[in-house]
């Protein structure tokens, strides 16, 4: 192509996006795409993909890679015409993320300010090509995230599921548009994550899972971790590691024994010792490592249900010396400070720590300190959190966390007062944004976490997280104001049937006896408000 060729088609592009940008704020309810778009409208006629359907690109090299995978996504669907282009340009000055996407039977344009908001609009053209086996309906999209924080919550230290599942729910993931993988990878039942300081971590704390503590030790190894957390990059997916303190240590403690907090029975070692320097030298140490592993800014520390009432922490006398000659408010402030300083090891690293509703008691600096809100029947913690100028994302247990059952046939699982069902999750935040009004700016977003107690093998992974992972999507990607619940509902089952193409074992909301319940461990029962 001539510059003269160039600039003719880039000047066409810039008009095209500018024209998108001016769009209604009326959702198309013709448009197969989830989660829903911010702005859409539907033309008339398609444009057929295929092995003739030219790619152009006008941006650089990101817009070439991807070209590539256009190409070999477009190609199977047979002869095809027009073209598909590729624009990536700072001039169109859309937010991070953002996109405008433009069908007609001549062609299609994606355009895009960053890597990301290319990818997303290619994911959004993929699903619509899927949904006319080869043939995409004319259409107009301008669109954008609600929240910069789209999340899913992965426990592997209870059940380990591995790397190539692991692959799969980032494939899908970036489909949603979802961008963050909280990866929880440290608790009591295991300790999944190579430590080369440390090879006990994972030689004796990599054994043993929730329901049969005997089982062989099973762990990522850094070459695994490096592995995923490049893969989830392609995607662009930001993977967070979460080392879960000063509670939920059990796995630790049993491979180092002098770290332990105290405690007796089941309750052994569940908290790291909290007044000893060699204690905040592993923590320090453990960190620097993955410091290395995640490029992402944050560290989740945890920081909930310490129980320090079934440890040492009142009887200790080690333990009761430091709390009296440090001035301390019993075990309650020593775990304040406990935070804090863990914090500043964090904070020293140029990360930002991110822990549970409970370390808003701590004190830290709201600069050095995200918060996630997960008690749902204590609604005024997230409030507290923003008044305290954190910032916050949202992870309620209702209706946000996938441990709790989808229908109430489900015998296994979490109640509270109710159940999770596909269409709270996709209507969320809605019942709690009046507690955020006035702090909108400091919801980062929001997540789903799956705790896998009750998750032994990978049909009932994808049993408990499908099809709400796709409600998560909804839920905080699309705007309040473009939201259709009743459409949203209409578009899933074409979502299922690309499921199904990957073998996802997921739970049918439409016919739920068409989808059985997977087995549990022997330890499964029904869980009412705990």
């Amino acid at each position: 192509m001539t510059h003269n060729g160039f600039f003719t088609v880039a000047r066409r592009m810039l008009l095209a996006v500018a024209a998108l940008l001016m769009l209604p704020g009326a959702v198309s309810a013709q448009l197969p795409v989830i989660p829903t778009p911010a702005k859409a409208s539907a033309g008339r006629g398609a444009l057929a993909l295929g092995t003739a359907t030219a790619v152009n690109v006008c941006g650089g090299a990101y817009a070439d890679e991807l070209a590539d995978s256009v190409r070999a996504f477009i190609a199977p669907y047979g002869a095809g015409e027009g073209s598909v282009t590729l624009m990536l340009a700072d001039s169109l000055r859309l937010p991070d993320e953002a996109y405008t996407l433009e069908v007609s039977p001549d062609g299609a344009t994606l355009a895009a300010s960053s890597p990301a908001g290319l990818y997303y609009a290619f994911e959004a053209f993929r699903q619509l090509a899927r949904a006319g086996n080869g043939k995409v309906q004319s259409c107009r999209v301008s669109d954008a995230p609600r929240f910069a924080w789209r999340g899913f919550m992965l426990d592997e230290s209870r059940h380990f599921f591995g790397k190539e599942k692991v692959k799969q729910y980032l494939d899908i993931m970036a489909s949603l548009r979802l961008n963050v993988l909280h990866w929880h990878l440290v608790d009591e039942p295991g300790w999944r994550i190579e430590i080369k300081r440390y090879p006990r971590l994972t030689e004796v704390g990599g054994r043993g899972n929730w329901h049969d503590p005997e089982a062989p030790a099973q762990f990522y190894t850094q070459d695994d971790i490096r592995e995923i957390v490049a893969y989830a990059a392609d995607r662009h997916i930001m993977v967070v590691p979460e080392f879960d303190m000063p509670g939920h240590a059990s796995a630790a403690t049993r491979a180092y024994p002098e770290l332990s907090g105290g405690g007796e029975g089941q309750w052994a070692g569940f908290t790291f010792n909290p007044v000893r320097d060699s204690t905040f030298t592993f923590i320090a140490d453990v960190i620097d490592e993955l410091v290395e592993l995640f490029p992402a800014p944050y560290i989740h520390i945890g920081g909930d249900e310490v129980h320090y009432g079934n440890s040492s922490w009142y009887t200790s006398p080690e333990i009761q010396q430091y709390i009296a000659d440090n001035k301390l408010d019993g075990p309650v402030g020593l775990e304040r400070e406990f935070i804090r300083r863990v914090a500043d090891i964090v904070a020293a690293r140029g990360k930002t720590v991110i822990g549970w509703d409970e370390i808003i008691d701590a004190g830290i600096s709201p600069s050095k300190a995200v918060i996630m809100w997960w008690r749902h029947d204590k609604a005024h913690r997230l409030l507290m959190a923003l008044e305290s100028g954190y910032r916050v994302i949202m992870t309620p247990r209702r209706p946000l966390y996938a441990d709790f059952v989808q229908d109430p046939g489900h015998s296994v699982g979490r109640f509270w007062n109710g159940y999770n069902r596909i269409e709270d999750v996709a209507s969320f935040p809605e019942p709690v944004m009046y507690l955020a009004k006035g702090y909108e700016e400091q919801l980062l977003g929001l997540q789903m976490s799956l705790w896998t107690e009750r998750v032994a093998d990978t049909g009932r992974l994808d049993f408990m997280t499908f099809p709400r992972l796709a409600g998560v999507a909804e839920a905080a990607w699309t705007p309040a104001a473009s939201k259709e619940p009743t459409l949203f509902m209409r578009k899933l089952p074409r979502f299922l049937r690309w499921l199904d193409t990957k073998n996802i074992r997921y739970f049918n909301p439409f016919d739920p006896k068409s989808t059985p319940e997977p087995s549990a461990p022997d330890k499964a029962d029904v869980l009412k408000n705990g």
